[in-house]
């Protein structure tokens, strides 16, 4: 304990002791019943536009955002900003599909994509499809939040040997297990509040302060750039050489996986049962309409969160693990006090994200797995009890995931989910627009685009782009679901539908009785 950084430490518990606060609280408001899934997994479908727009916020701009793509940014350069594009592409998608979700969803009580995807389609095996696969690609996600708390938790100076290396962290998922059991979406939304608000603090400093310190950011990138330089010729020197394109601009090599990247990473996200969950917890389309038009505020953050992995080449850090990026940076730049404020907004930013996937994960498994294969006569309260529990046992899988699996580059924790995630792309889409396509071809659309996708990724590093015979290399998660969109399609031309085909058209017009604090849906063009 004689390396720990008592200063930082102690600002650093203190605002974790005040989310913790917030998280147990939080169960009384907005109070509604926890014994039902609705309330406890979506918050009742109660959140106006702005509780939305911390909520979303939160759940999407996640210590993957703090710590993995300033990480990959210090490691590669120019390439690790395609985080920046996608999610400018994703919000016009958003604000396209989301609220014709929203309506369907609201109208039919739907919490998950398998909710959906049953009721559209009645197809009990694309139901555990979808399911099954939300469940996978969330636990790496959760993991990597958990890679960024840990990383703070070590700057801070509190390690250990072993088991005990891991002990801070255990305790601090602990906590956020609980509260999260005993309060559900409330949780992370009202702490989203306080996390929001300290990372615009941290960042807004940092992109001040830190290129002030070194002269500028003419001096940051002509730093940056030496720094690269320096990074490569040691690389060919080496002995096999090293190939690794890095720097400020992208290599021509680099620009194919850059734009499939961000493509890819786009369509994948809102597909998530977090992403999800925070979408259909808002009180109407309009809320949805509204953060598709105001989160782009978070892109800009997210642009100057990227440039500290430049700036960490530019104050000279020689890092074994380009993770520990941010943390050395800022205890290099910054007084103790700033740091433990600026570590505490990196490790909430991560217990929001968690706790909504966790809950996202946890609805669904109770929802598309155990009560239609398992127990289907389940009541409400039976339902709530199970999503609880299992929130839990989803957070100790993650825990698991990350004392086992090497870590040093976490973004391809979310590049490898996104490759799972995205196969449930086709469904959703298709199932809000188009009758032609129909369950079965569907099923084995993603059972291709799966096998595909990892079959390409498999390998030592289990890497997320595949090198053409092109010569060209590109996202697997995007080339994998273009196979299964294309098997979907051509199936359900020569496949008989069999299915409920259950959604009518009036699911997408008004007049629905709906509880009174839920907003009629509206008609969808």
């Amino acid at each position: 304990m004689s390396g720990v950084n008592v200063v930082a430490t102690t600002i650093f518990i203190l605002f974790f002791a005040l989310v913790t606060a917030m998280g147990f609280w939080a169960s009384r408001w907005k109070a509604g019943d926890l014994g039902k899934l609705d309330e406890w997994g979506l918050g009742g479908r109660q959140f106006g536009p702005w509780i939305t727009w911390f909520l979303l916020g939160g759940d999407l701009y996640t210590a993957y955002t703090v710590i993995a793509v300033p990480a990959l940014v210090y490691a590669i350069g120019a390439y690790g900003f395609f985080a920046v594009p996608y999610t400018v592409i994703i919000y016009p998608l958003i604000f396209l599909i989301m609220p014709r979700l929203w309506n369907v969803s609201a109208r039919h009580g739907y919490i998950t994509a398998g909710d959906f995807t049953y009721g559209r389609f009645g197809s009990k095996g694309l139901e555990f499809a979808v399911a099954i696969t939300g469940i996978i690609a969330t636990m790496p996600y959760i993991a990597l939040q958990l890679v960024g708390m840990e990383k703070v938790i070590q700057a801070l100076g509190l390690t250990g040997d072993g088991i005990m290396a891991h002990l801070p962290l255990t305790v601090a998922f602990i906590i956020l297990a609980l509260y999260t059991y005993s309060s559900g979406l409330r949780a992370p939304a009202l702490i989203a509040f306080v996390k929001d608000a300290m990372i615009y603090v941290f960042v807004i400093a940092a992109v001040i302060m830190i290129p002030y310190q070194l002269g500028g950011f003419g001096a940051v990138f002509d730093l940056a750039s030496k720094a690269f330089e320096a990074k490569m010729a040691a690389n060919a020197a080496a002995t096999p050489p090293i190939k690794a394109a890095m720097g400020l601009t992208l290599a021509p090599a680099q620009v194919m996986p850059f734009m499939t990247l961000a493509l890819g990473s786009a369509l994948a996200l809102f597909m998530y049962p977090h992403s999800l969950t925070g979408v259909l917890s808002a009180s109407s389309p309009r809320a949805i309409r509204f953060n598709a038009m105001t989160l782009p505020a978070y892109s800009l953050v997210l642009g100057l969160i990227a440039l500290l992995g430049l700036m960490g080449r530019a104050a000279g850090l020689d890092l074994k693990n380009p993770q520990d990026v941010v943390p050395q940076l800022f205890l290099k730049m910054f007084p103790d006090w700033f740091v433990g404020f600026a570590f505490a907004a990196i490790a909430i930013g991560a217990l929001v994200p968690a706790a909504v996937m966790s809950i996202g994960a946890a609805n669904t498994f109770t929802r598309n797995i155990w009560r239609p294969f398992v127990n289907p006569d389940m009541s409400g309260a039976q339902e709530a009890s199970l999503a609880k529990l299992m929130s839990l046992i989803v957070k100790l899988g993650a825990l698991a995931f990350i004392l086992f699996i090497p870590t040093q580059f976490a973004i391809d924790f979310q590049l490898l989910g996104g490759v799972v995630m995205i196969q449930i792309f086709p469904a959703m889409v298709f199932g809000l627009y188009t009758r032609r396509i129909h369950g079965t071809p569907l099923l084995i659309g993603w059972i291709v685009g799966l096998v595909l996708g990892i079959y390409l990724a498999w390998g030592p590093k289990w890497t997320p782009t595949w090198a053409t015979p092109a010569g060209f290399s590109v996202y697997i998660g995007l080339l994998s679901v273009a196979v299964n969109a294309l098997v979907a399609v051509v199936l359900s031309f020569i496949m008989p539908n069999t299915g409920a085909d259950q959604t009518k058209p009036t699911d997408f017009e008004d007049g629905a009785t709906m509880p009174p604090h839920v907003h009629q849906p509206e008609p969808v063009l």
